[in-house]
């Protein structure tokens, strides 16, 4: 067990590059196994989720070469097995994706309920109520979710709320389905368009991704490809977001501008000035931040992924602020936190009203989840004294090397063992 110790009150100066994206790369390395050949995958942040689903595939039958720290080739030609288990499937929540990728290639697939971050019930009804319209009879039996299908034609499916999970899983059965398959109220994030890109480059036939309704006419063959992942969104935000709480200077590079429009936007309402250039974003920030509402929604809206980040930044603003969580029930339990560091924090249901404080203080602090922890380095980072986090394993699901990223810009940040402190029992 490791833990992170953070000495605040450095200001963020330099250049820190973006890697590829968390949440496309764990629905594109499933999507693999819909492939005839075998795949490069370019890109690869180096996360511990990424480590778990290739381990996965692996269990699957898939051969796996590393060809060096972001880039492995995949040959699922000899995939056999459609188990995912709970072993591998637990702590992740991609690994449902297993369930529409398995569906389609071998029309069968059983897989444990997926693990991942806890924001309260996140149930993947719509992901079944799209298999079946497919064709698959799902069941559930042993705490495994089962799905078997005699074929997979074509249809249209309405989601009844918009859902990345549902959106992915559905586009990996439907496209070597039979037919034209429909899906409305689709989901639009980036890695949904970058996961048809994907698909596409292999020879598959998906029109409409990125906005509402998606079409895909399934296709009998795909073969290999060479494929990179688009840089990650939120890990930039998160470097962003920590700019503007330790009052910095830094260049985000390896970014797609247009990806970040929702964050940029709030950033530059809270009063951080950003520059945009082609594939970088300059974030500077030189007072106190100002007080502002945020309510989180699906893409295009400010994505839910960086709540926690931005509640941080406003702890410390200049007035009263309002962030209202619009995806998930329940994604405030970081701010107990929050307020061990002094921070105000009144939370009511899906409504936390922040009331800024001019600092926060050091304190023993938990990363309850993946960007829960993202947001308790910033609040180190900003925070008077000397900051330690524990259950730092949450963070490495999500971020790539994220205490040398945060060293370089200078912030005083290192990693260091948990020791068991509680007294050893004497033997009998």
């Amino acid at each position: 067990m490791e833990k992170f110790v953070i000495n605040g009150g450095n200001a963020l100066k330099g250049e820190v590059r973006i890697s590829g994206a968390k949440n496309a790369a764990v629905a594109i390395l499933p999507a693999v196994l819909l492939s005839d050949e075998p795949c490069v995958i370019e890109n690869l942040p180096n996360i511990s989720d990424v480590t778990t689903l290739l381990k996965a595939m692996q269990c699957l039958g898939a051969q796996i070469k590393t060809i060096n720290k972001t880039t492995v080739e995949i040959d699922p030609r000899h995939v056999n097995s459609f188990v995912v288990s709970k072993k591998m499937a637990e702590g992740m929540r991609a690994s449902s994706y297993f369930l529409g990728a398995l569906l389609g290639r071998l029309k069968r697939a059983r897989v444990s309920p997926p693990g991942g971050c806890d924001f309260g019930v996140r149930p993947i009804d719509q992901h079944i109520k799209g298999f079946e319209a497919l064709g698959a009879r799902m069941t559930i039996e042993n705490g495994m979710v089962d799905a078997k299908a005699q074929q997979l034609s074509g249809c249209s499916i309405y989601l009844d709320v918009v859902s990345v999970g549902a959106t992915i899983n559905i586009m990996l059965a439907a496209v070597k389905a039979n037919g034209l398959t429909v899906i409305e109220n689709a989901a639009r994030e980036p890695h949904i368009v970058d996961l048809a890109n994907f698909l596409n480059s292999m020879g598959a036939n998906i029109m409409g991704a990125g906005t509402g309704v998606i079409k895909i006419r399934g296709v009998k063959h795909l073969s290999g490809t060479t494929y990179s992942i688009i840089p990650d969104q939120i890990e930039a935000g998160t470097y962003m977001a920590a700019a503007v709480a330790a009052r910095g200077d830094i260049l985000v590079t390896n970014v797609t501008p247009k990806h970040l429009e929702s964050i940029i936007a709030k950033l530059i309402e809270i009063g951080a000035k950003v520059t945009e250039y082609d594939e970088a974003v300059r974030v500077q920030m030189t007072r106190r931040p100002k007080k502002c509402n945020i309510k989180t929604m699906p893409h295009p809206g400010f994505p839910t992924d960086m709540q926690p980040q931005i509640a941080t930044v406003l702890s410390l603003a200049d007035g009263t602020s309002i962030v209202t969580e619009g995806v998930w029930d329940s994604r405030f339990r970081y701010v107990e936190q929050l307020t061990l560091m002094g921070a105000d924090i009144q939370v009511d249901g899906k409504t936390a009203v922040i009331t800024g404080v001019k600092s926060l203080n050091s304190a023993p602090v938990r990363a309850v989840d993946l960007r829960a922890g993202a947001a308790m380095i910033i609040a180190g980072l900003a925070a008077n004294g000397t900051t330690e986090i524990e259950e730092i394993d949450h963070i490495d699901r999500g971020y790539e090397n994220v205490v040398e990223k945060f060293s370089a810009l200078g912030a005083d940040i290192k990693r260091v063992p948990v020791f068991d402190t509680a007294p050893m029992l004497k033997q009998a």
